[in-house]
């Protein structure tokens, strides 16, 4: 049985992101006749000699015609030794809050280069995401490796480039990999360049079947938040029941002592339902009813916990946001707050720091927040909300913030969240910043964005 890898990709424009990826199911041969048919022959219209392999990928018309991503693709491909998920997001900086969709829920992230230009802007932000986003592994894909002749000494700089940001910030050695490639030509990416002997990894395709994953949470402990109530009050189940939704992280087991959220309210899972039949067991991923010994007053956006490992509950919160929108994000601004499946109102107590993914360093007490930074923020909720830390729970460590007027999302949040920044450097400029000769660090030793005050 193959196991399951969840992977993203981000990248600058013009990278060959989109081009990487078709190739991808190209190569794996995940793509059907009749898709291959279209692309060669709007490949054909647009007058090149060989199909344009970005067009599996870019599904939106607007993004044929600009030829650039725009929304998240996910595409699904398999090998012998592993399914895959992909989601490949934009490389635009305004579309950055799609790649902060796609990266949620990734185990893996592939960040493009373009040999000729090396580590730029866009990369740093995307690897800053990535880091926000507890990504645990990440690919540096050195694309057009042809273009500068295969060039070693070349690609062995931007390795070694990008390997120091991504020590910055949080990753071990052993967590990135970097490898040459040729989307277009096909080197290195499904099957091993000859034009690279110097090069001794694997490929990207080996890489991505090899990786270790990170499993669901089913070591944490029980989190159901539940999403209906199931009463059918007919003569056959005059007395069911049942709380449906799906286990974000844990286990859960008849006979299972847990608390319902945020009232507190203690009892016994007494059976755990689904369309098939009972189960012994559900873990981490798995939609199921649950049915439990006691009549208690539970509703949607309540969230059923292990009795023995509860979160905190509480109305005041400091988060990590990736902020969404062109307008601007100020103290004092009202908003909601949807963790899990209960949405609050909520009032933005303070911006306590903004996060400089380029200089990798945090600026104390900005003024406001705008589109696409990253920074720490304190909320409060007008009801109490059971709360994980995201480094504890990806799933109900994270939440989202609407616009009350629109319901359009703002903003993606972290609760605490957590992004290192470098040790400290002898010289500092003005705005609390240092310079160590072309990496940044911050004055203060490893400040995490999560810590309660300056």
């Amino acid at each position: 049985m193959t196991d399951l890898l969840r992977l993203a990709t981000a990248g600058s424009v013009d990278d060959g992101k989109s081009t990487l990826v078709g190739r991808l199911l190209y190569d794996t041969k995940s793509v059907l006749a009749d898709q291959l048919e279209a692309v060669q022959r709007a490949s054909v219209d647009r007058g090149l000699a060989t199909p344009d392999l970005s067009l599996l990928v870019d599904g939106l018309r607007a993004e044929r015609e600009q030829g650039i991503t725009i929304d998240v693709a996910y595409r699904y491909f398999a090998t012998p030794r592993r399914t895959f998920v992909l989601a490949d997001t934009p490389g635009h900086v305004q579309y950055t809050r799609n790649t902060v969709t796609g990266a949620s829920t990734a185990q893996l992230g592939v960040l493009l280069v373009d040999a000729r230009n090396g580590v730029v802007e866009q990369t740093r932000r995307h690897a800053a995401v990535l880091a926000l986003l507890g990504v645990p592994r990440l690919v540096l894909a050195v694309n057009k490796i042809d273009l500068i002749g295969f060039d070693e000494s070349t690609f062995v700089l931007i390795a070694k480039a990008f390997g120091t940001h991504a020590a910055a910030l949080g990753y071990p050695p052993e967590a990135v990999v970097a490898v040459p490639v040729s989307a277009l030509l096909g080197d290195n990416v499904v099957t091993r360049s000859g034009s690279t002997t110097w090069y001794e990894g694997p490929t990207l395709l080996e890489h991505l079947e090899t990786a270790p994953v990170t499993p669901e949470e089913a070591d944490a402990p029980l989190r159901f938040p539940v999403q209906y109530v199931i009463r059918p009050r007919t003569a056959e189940h005059p007395d069911y029941r049942g709380y449906a939704g799906q286990v974000a992280a844990g286990v859960v087991r008849p006979g299972d002592k847990v608390v319902v959220l945020p009232a507190g309210h203690r009892s016994t899972v007494a059976r755990i339902d689904t369309y098939d039949g009972e189960l012994a067991m559900a873990a981490a991923g798995q939609s199921v009813t649950l049915l439990l010994a006691d009549e208690l007053d539970i509703g949607r956006g309540d969230l059923v916990v292990a009795a023995h490992t509860m979160p905190d509950v509480t109305d005041e919160l400091t988060a990590t946001v990736c902020w969404l929108s062109e307008r601007p994000l100020r103290r004092g601004a009202r908003l909601l707050v949807k963790h899990g499946t209960r949405t609050v109102p909520a009032i933005v107590t303070d911006l306590l720091a903004r996060f400089d993914e380029q200089r990798l360093c945090t600026v104390d007490g900005p003024q406001t927040l705008v589109l696409n930074e990253i920074g720490r923020v304190g909320l409060r909720t007008a009801e109490p909300l059971p709360l994980d830390p995201y480094t504890a729970s990806r799933r109900t460590g994270a939440f989202l913030v609407i616009d009350p007027a629109d319901g359009g999302t703002l903003a993606a949040g972290l609760v605490g969240g957590r992004l290192p920044v470098p040790e400290p450097q002898p010289t500092i400029d003005a705005e609390g910043c240092t310079d160590d000769g072309g990496m940044v660090a911050a004055t203060t030793p490893s400040r995490d964005l999560t810590s309660p005050g300056p």
